[in-house]
């Protein structure tokens, strides 16, 4: 194993109580040499606990990672993150998803970095287009709680609570003004939760679910080294993962690509800091579980302190030297499996005292979910210390409504255990049908021996389309005996099922503009359609339109050879003249027969996190607005990959050209009109810092140079602009986040608002998240400050948009949101961009 690196790998097994907390089903991974004793050690590590923690945040990637790691491999705490949305207002590093398409990534890399560190994960976030969205930055925990809904995100929270009956809580975050308002508003639920998921009076329904009032024991907040209870040694190295707990959680950070997160750690002691916030006992602080059971020989001196039930007592001090066995046992694998299930015996022995016994009922409740909690754990230890290798195997893994595809369920013994009495079973949603084609069961499964069974499964017409954030459709059981122990295995595709409309049509564009000045040229409207049904098919294609609209032809029939084919059509649409001002849908429909097509199927595929659909209606979004585009308007685009403003300029009627680093590096820039930098374009496109000596002769030689905003840490140096300019710090404070926040121009006289289309107060209406990021706090005299604008009770921002002459040219500064604006068609934000990128005309 190499040093301070867990190259760790997991098999798309889980047991059957996590499987049902996972937000996506399971990708598979390569295999990796030192899997199998690593896997192991992490299996069986939290049998020797029945201690619970729990980390609150807001995005995919606020838990606190080594922490986590510490607690969950390293001690064997059963450890949960809840995490409130899933970042679909954030930034994309690694393509140009945004959006609830961006949300299904960030989803899946935490999904993926819950793994590395063994962490039970929930989402409060239930749905696409769920009310608990991240909606872009915000400085209130009040307004954070609004858009969100308080009972709705407050009831999640709680219900989690009560789900997991974690004994520590620790939100990710304090509530500080100088903290995003999602983080605050975290923490202010979190906190509030303390009490009430102990109260039976909130939420009550949950009782009639089944869930029980859960008091937690303790809370914890972020704390320093000057001011805390609990130092977290997350700088201990474990021989056994060859690496320190903060060099594991970063292991599960770097797998936050999108985010551009994770860092290489040296070793050494570091530690977190962590402060009690509330108490149900008073003890003194040196541990997170100081005073509270942290094994099966604590909870049985609890009842044997309250004189009864020895039966019960005598189980629990049976499952602790049952657990230090198991660890004895280790690494050697058919030991551990014996061990694994003499435990598993002594587990459903107490299961069955304590529901016999006379222990109050919230004890016995409390036992209960414990002792699930351990059972379940036993199950996946025994899957690794049997070393079986369970699959389920579609023969194809994108499937319509109607269809019969084959599935086959195997198991493989990679290990020394003779498994007997070995159940295979298919399951799947109600409706469909799995007709086994043969038997599903099997004496006995030796060394190196692989059984399978396989099944015939029918989807219905009316099957439910693929949901992204719900659990695999598909799943199987293997149920097993050793040494007279049944164990039973859950398992999902490594590929996930997904249930797919026959036909997917890809609009291009998908959202643009209508220009009510030329409303005479008719839109041309691609339609690439893509055959999901199995084998040829044969459908007909139609545009519908809005009322007084034309679209030509009216429909168009195509035919495939094979499933996954596909193939373009080309409308023409046309609006009528006198078109209004106005939002204008086009959609798309693929008929065949009694089925018709209405959606696109979104693919969604990194190496780190596989492949999964965003399903969502085949339409056209447009925006009919009066737009002056100056005629022949040459634009150079600077791309950080953020963005991708320039595919609309195009639309528009500019003529826009990639700039990549040879052109930046020795192109003749004074071909172009203006020269745009996309955001963080310094952070990312390297070849800018040595070439932006040319940039600015490229100003001063009488170009348009438009820069938009940046980060202190995207290389930005004062000296970059033509006459400096400082981003604020720190940026929380620095931006702008009410879109519906007053927007004052300080020289309406300014080209920028009157060539070639007049800005009017209109125009600063129906913007979308934010206003503006990463505002300047100082900047050269020489430049024009454009606008004012702040959020209401704070100073307004003069820096926000800022333009000066340099030479012959013009040199324009913005931290205006405009990636987000454009791509969705705020008429204001279009008009004043082609104003911008104008200057020189």
């Amino acid at each position: 194993m190499k040093k301070g690196t867990l190259r760790k790998v997991f098999t798309s097994v889980t047991s059957i109580a996590v499987l049902g907390s996972l937000m996506l089903p399971g990708m598979s991974q390569p295999a990796s040499a030192d899997r199998g004793v690593v896997d192991l050690w992490k299996s069986i590590k939290p049998l020797t606990t029945i201690a619970s923690a729990m980390n609150t945040g807001a995005h995919p990637d606020d838990e606190h990672s080594a922490m986590l790691a510490y607690l969950s491999i390293g001690r064997g705490v059963n450890t949960s993150s809840i995490i409130a949305n899933r970042g679909e207002g954030g930034q994309n590093e690694i393509g140009s998803e945004l959006g609830n398409a961006l949300g299904i990534i960030r989803s899946r890399e935490l999904q993926e970095a819950s793994k590395i560190t063994n962490v039970t994960l929930g989402m409060l976030s239930e749905q696409i287009d769920d009310p608990i969205f991240d909606f872009g930055f915000s400085k209130s925990p009040d307004e954070t709680l609004e858009k969100w809904g308080d009972s709705v995100v407050y009831e999640r929270l709680i219900r989690k609570i009560r789900e997991l009956r974690p004994d520590v809580v620790i939100p990710a975050f304090l509530n500080e003004e100088s903290t995003h308002g999602h983080h605050r508003a975290i923490n202010v639920i979190t906190v509030r939760a303390y009490k009430d998921a102990a109260d039976p009076k909130v939420f009550p329904e949950h009782m009639k679910k089944g869930l029980q009032p859960w008091q937690i024991k303790k809370m914890y907040v972020p704390a320093n080294e000057k001011d805390y209870n609990v130092a977290v040694p997350v700088g201990d190295y474990d021989e056994i993962y060859g690496a320190s707990y903060v060099q594991l959680g970063e292991e599960s950070r770097f797998m936050h690509k999108s985010q551009g997160m994770g860092r290489h750690v040296e070793e050494g002691s570091s530690f977190n800091y962590y402060k009690l916030n509330s108490s149900a006992k008073s003890v003194k602080e040196t541990d997170f579980f100081d005073g509270i059971a942290f094994t099966f020989e604590d909870l049985a001196k609890e009842i044997e302190a309250k004189g009864k039930d020895q039966k019960v007592i005598k189980d629990l001090r049976n499952l602790n030297k049952d657990a230090d066995e198991v660890v004895k046992a280790y690494p050697v694998f058919a030991d551990v499996a014996r061990e694994v299930q003499e435990m598993k015996a002594d587990v459903e022995a107490a299961i069955s005292d304590v529901k016999a016994s006379t222990l109050d009922a919230s004890v016995k409740t409390d036992l209960l979910y414990r002792l699930q909690v351990k059972e379940d754990q036993l199950n996946k230890a025994g899957l690794e210390a049997t070393s079986m290798v369970v699959k389920v195997k579609p023969e194809t893994s994108e499937i319509v409504a109607g269809q019969t595809v084959k599935m086959t369920v195997t198991v493989y013994n990679g290990g020394k255990s003779n498994l007997k009495n070995i159940q295979l079973q298919l399951n799947v949603p109600e409706g469909w049908t799995a007709k086994a084609a043969g038997t599903t069961k099997f004496d006995q499964l030796s060394y190196n021996q692989t059984v399978s069974a396989a099944y015939e499964v029918q989807i219905p017409q009316n099957a439910a389309e693929f949901q992204v954030y719900q659990p695999s459709v598909v799943s199987a059981d293997v149920m097993y005996q050793l040494e007279g122990v049944s164990g039973k295995i859950r398992v999902t595709p490594t590929t996930q099922v997904a249930v797919l409309p026959a036909f997917a049509m890809s609009l291009s564009p998908d959202a643009t503009v209508l220009n009510t000045l030329k409303t005479e040229e008719p839109l041309p409207v691609k339609v690439t359609v893509r055959n999901y049904s199995p084998g040829a098919a044969k459908t007909s294609v139609a545009l519908n339109v809005p009322q007084g609209w034309t679209v030509t032809p009216a429909s168009q029939e195509l035919s495939f050879a094979a499933k996954g084919e596909t193939k373009p059509l080309t409308f023409q649409v046309k609006a009528p003249a006198g078109t209004a001002v106005g939002k204008y849908t086009v959609a798309a429909a693929a008929t065949s027969g009694s089925v018709t097509s209405k959606e696109n199927v979104q693919v969604i595929e990194y190496p780190h996190i596989g492949r999964t659909y965003l399903i969502q209606p085949a339409e056209l979004k447009i925006q009919a607005l009066d737009l002056q585009v100056p005629t022949g308007l040459k634009v150079g685009y600077v791309s950080s990959g953020f963005d991708n403003i320039d595919k609309y300029l195009t639309q528009f009627g500019v003529n826009v050209t990639q700039l990549d680093t040879k052109a930046i590096q020795s192109a003749d820039l004074s071909q172009y009109d203006t020269i745009v930098l996309g955001i963080r374009a310094y952070g990312f496109r390297p070849e800018l810092l040595s070439s932006n000596q040319r940039l600015l002769s490229y100003v001063e030689n009488g170009g348009n140079l438009v820069v938009q905003y940046h980060k202190p840490e995207d290389k930005w140096k004062p000296e970059l602009a033509p006459y400096p300019i400082t981003i604020g710090t720190p940026l929380i404070k620095w931006r702008v986040t009410d879109e519906n926040s007053k927007v004052t121009m300080l020289a309406p006289d300014h080209p920028i608002f009157t060539t070639p289309n007049k800005i009017t107060a209109e125009d600063w209406n129906n913007w979308i998240q934010d206003r503006s990021a990463y505002n300047p706090s100082v900047w050269g005299k020489e430049y024009t400050e454009l606008i004012s604008n702040g959020d209401a009770g704070e100073k307004e921002f003069t820096g926000t948009f800022l333009s000066a002459k340099y030479g012959k040219g013009t040199y324009t500064y913005s931290s205006l949101v405009w990636y987000r604006e454009i791509p969705n068609l705020v008429p204001g934000s279009i008009r004043l961009f082609v104003n911008m990128i104008s200057l020189k005309q």
